[in-house]
C-alpha cells in the first residue's frame, strides 16, 4: 500500500489539507470547499475527494474534542435530519448529477447571499430567529452538495450566519454538523469505490498537516473577535462563490 510519489502532488495536496484544516477548526467549511478543487490541479477531482474525505474525518475528530459542550442545539436538530436526506438524494442521483451544474449553483447562491447582506446592511441588524422550513430546506441542501462535491458550507452559512450566534457557538455547532455529514458519506462513499489502496495511503500522509491546521483554526476563532470573524466568513464565502460560479461556468462549456 504506497502513497502518491508525485512531488508536485504534494505541493498541491499540503496548502489544500492547510486551508481545509484552518476552516474545519471552526469557519464553518468557509474555505474547506478548495481542498478538493486545488488537489485536481495535479489528479483527478473524483480521486481528490477519496483522498480528501478520511483527511476531513480525522480533522473533525479534532475539532469535535477542542469544541465539546459548545454548540446550538436547535440548529442541528433542524439542519441534520435534512441533510442525512441532502446525502441520500446524492446517493441515489450519483450517476446522473452534473457536477458542473451543482457547482455552478452553490456559486451563483453563494454570491446572492453576500450581495443581499451588503446591500441590505445585514451586518448590523438583529439575529434571525429559528426558521424550520428555511433549515430544513438549507440543511438538505448542504447535504447533497457536500455529497457531491465537498461544497455544504455555503448553504450550511446561509441558515447560520443570520443567526448572529457568538463565533464559539457558531464554530462549535458547524463543527458537529459537518462532522455527522462526513461519517454519513463515508458508506455511501465506498460502496462508489472512492477509496483505494493509494488513497487511503496518501490520506495518512497527510494527516499531520490536518492535525496541525485544524489545531491552527480553533485559536484563530477563539482570538479573533465576532465583527472581525463574520467579516472573514462573508469575504472568503463571497470569494469561493466567485470561484464556484466560475468553475461551473467552464464545466459547462468544456
Amino acid at each position: 500500500m504506497s502513497p502518491i510519489a508525485d512531488p508536485w502532488f504534494y505541493a498541491a495536496a499540503i496548502p489544500s489539507v492547510f486551508l481545509v484544516g484552518l476552516s474545519k477548526g471552526g469557519f464553518g467549511g468557509t474555505f474547506a470547499m478548495l481542498g478538493v478543487p486545488i488537489m485536481a490541479l495535479v489528479i483527478s477531482p473524483l480521486q481528490a475527494a477519496g483522498i480528501m474525505l478520511p483527511i476531513l474525518i480525522v480533522m473533525d475528530i479534532v475539532a469535535l474534542a477542542a469544541y465539546r459542550g459548545k454548540a446550538d442545539w436547535r440548529s442541528l436538530s433542524i439542519l441534520l435530519p435534512a441533510a442525512v436526506l441532502g446525502i441520500g438524494i446524492g446517493w441515489a442521483t450519483a450517476a446522473y448529477v452534473n457536477d458542473a451544474f451543482v457547482i455552478l449553483l452553490i456559486g451563483v447562491m453563494s454570491l446572492a447571499f453576500v450581495a443581499d447582506y451588503l446591500f441590505k446592511q445585514r451586518k448590523v441588524t438583529t439575529a434571525a430567529s429559528h426558521n424550520l422550513p428555511k433549515g430544513t430546506f438549507w440543511g438538505t441542501i448542504a447535504g447533497f452538495t457536500s455529497f457531491i462535491s465537498h461544497t455544504g458550507g455555503p448553504p450550511f452559512q446561509m441558515y447560520m450566519l443570520p443567526l448572529r450566534l457568538a463565533p464559539l457557538m457558531f464554530a462549535g455547532t458547524a463543527v458537529i454538523f459537518f462532522a455527522a455529514v462526513n461519517a454519513i458519506k463515508l458508506v455511501p462513499y465506498f460502496l462508489l469505490g472512492q477509496f483505494d489502496a493509494t488513497n487511503l495511503a496518501t490520506s495518512v500522509m497527510l494527516f499531520p498537516v490536518a492535525l496541525i491546521a485544524t489545531l491552527c483554526g480553533v485559536r484563530l476563532v477563539r482570538i479573533v473577535k465576532a465583527e472581525t470573524f463574520y467579516g472573514i466568513i462573508y469575504v472568503f464565502m463571497g470569494l469561493i462563490g466567485a470561484k464556484l460560479t466560475y468553475d461551473g461556468f467552464a464545466g459547462f462549456l468544456s
